[in-house]
């Protein structure tokens, strides 16, 4: 039941992407179907990263960011702090326990920089099997913006053990920094 709503909430990113206006809803469930499917199967080898923690996450909306140039994970410690809160807020312990914000945040990242590699983009690609051009039984297959997101938050998820998707707690956290933003307007 929990997956069939993560999925909902994966086909709801990829129609609120840019590009994906219009597109055929199951178009989109199949590419969120894939895209999390390759993400609970992936295994990144180890990636050399550095780990650098920053503040302003919540005004900038980042938990964390992957760089490639150089490799590092900029993690903010603002907002993974606000998200441990808000899970104890809503009651969702038992989806993330304490601490798994920023192990999620880390393992996401952590497939991010994968994802960047070209070999593996390459497979991503393939298994979402959007085709860009073919001439005969060749293809050439295309980006998916926001499925890399979704894949990301599959493997977060399926390394870190958790009840959810952490994508249902990224847009949690959104919708409660835009209600506190709306609220310091508003007084």
């Amino acid at each position: 039941m929990c997956r069939d709503h993560d999925l909902d909430l994966a086909v709801r990113l990829l129609a609120g992407t840019p590009t994906h206006e219009g597109r055929d809803p199951q178009l989109l469930r199949r590419w969120a179907e894939a895209a999390e499917e390759f993400g609970r199967q992936m295994s990144p080898g180890p990636v050399p990263v550095r780990v650098v923690e920053r503040d302003g996450g919540l005004a900038a909306g980042l938990l964390a960011r992957y760089r490639s140039r150089p490799p590092v994970v900029e993690v903010y410690v603002d907002t993974v702090d606000r998200a441990e809160r808000l899970v104890a807020e809503l009651g969702w312990r038992h989806w993330f326990p304490a601490g798994s914000v920023l192990a999620a945040a880390l393992a996401h990242e952590r497939a991010h920089a994968w994802l960047h590699h070209a070999h593996v983009r390459a497979e991503f690609k393939r298994a979402l099997g959007h085709t860009a051009l073919r001439l005969g039984p060749r293809r050439l297959y295309a980006h998916v913006a926001g499925a890399d997101e979704l894949a990301a938050h599959a493997y977060a998820r399926a390394a870190c053990g958790l009840g959810r998707s952490p994508l249902l707690l990224t847009e949690a956290l959104a919708a409660a920094c835009s209600e506190s933003e709306t609220d310091r307007w508003v007084s």
